[in-house]
């Protein structure tokens, strides 16, 4: 049995080893995760309010943002307490890995408007709205899994009026995702996942 601990211990040592420095300190075990192949990256609680979502507020749409930042960056915003921002979900650039930096149930302050932030889950997305080689086909992959993952826990229809852009909020003076994000090829891998 101590054997069997050592090496567990050993393997999980070995794992986190592989992650840059900056990750390693943040990074939790997936399990507990909304989205089971997610990452847990806990925000600061600083960053978000505390809910029962969907019982206190209905989930009705997604809304997908780009970061205007490196995953790492990203992540570190939201566990950064002075920041006062933070959003469910980042899809990192390269390979598609998904964190989930707060829960479902719990409002992720990402939409600058606090009625679709009650209603919403947020998506950030490693890159710049201006750089579309940050766009990968893994990244679309994933997030359309995310995404569609997210649509049938939560009932909604796998399209353009559910699934939104961070610039279509009422109010917000954001652009992202921007014109370069294909949102014909994003809904089409929605519905094929």
């Amino acid at each position: 049995m101590q054997r069997r601990r050592i090496l567990q211990g050993a393997a999980v040592t070995a794992a986190a080893a592989l992650l840059p420095a900056s990750v390693r300190a943040v990074a939790a075990p997936t399990e507990g995760t909304d989205f089971p192949s997610a990452q847990w990256y806990p925000a600061s609680t600083s960053n978000y309010t505390v809910s029962s979502r969907p019982s206190a507020y209905p989930v009705e749409r997604v809304i997908i943002h780009v970061a205007q930042q490196t995953f790492t960056e990203t992540i570190g915003i939201f566990q950064n307490p002075a920041k006062q921002v933070s959003a469910h979900y980042v899809v990192r650039s390269g390979d598609g890995f998904v964190g989930q930096c707060v829960r479902e149930r719990d409002i992720a302050w990402h939409a600058g408007n606090w009625d679709y932030n009650t209603r919403s889950i947020g998506i950030e997305h490693e890159g710049w709205v201006d750089q579309p080689s940050y766009f990968t086909h893994a990244m679309y992959e994933r997030s359309a899994r995310l995404t569609a993952d997210i649509c049938d826990r939560h009932g909604l229809t796998k399209d353009r009026a559910h699934i939104i852009g961070h610039h279509e909020v009422p109010g917000s003076d954001h652009t992202d995702p921007g014109v370069n994000w294909d949102w014909v090829r994003y809904i089409r891998l929605v519905n094929l996942a």
